[in-house]
């Protein structure tokens, strides 16, 4: 097999494997606490807050899912390019 192939192999499986996507996207609920959010997506690409107030993304810039905390618990959450 040429390395093309393996290349374009490797890649389809990651973008299967992919948690972010409409499906998880759909079963986050505000209340929600952190850990039950990172059960469902994995770890947070990168997180920031203060105050206690944060807010964590998965994905990247054509597709991502951003999930806002008060304290513990998710207050609200928004996605693009989801499929």
């Amino acid at each position: 097999m040429s390395m093309r192939v393996v290349a374009l192999l490797a890649c389809c499986l990651l973008a299967a494997c992919s948690k972010v996507n409409q499906e998880n996207y759909a079963k986050l609920k505000a209340g929600m606490s952190k850990d039950e959010v990172e059960s469902l997506l994995g770890a947070p690409g990168e997180c920031a807050g203060a105050l206690g107030m944060s807010s964590c993304t998965w994905g990247d810039d054509k597709s991502f899912i951003s999930v806002q905390y008060a304290g513990d618990k998710v207050l609200m959450f928004s996605g693009k390019g989801l499929k």
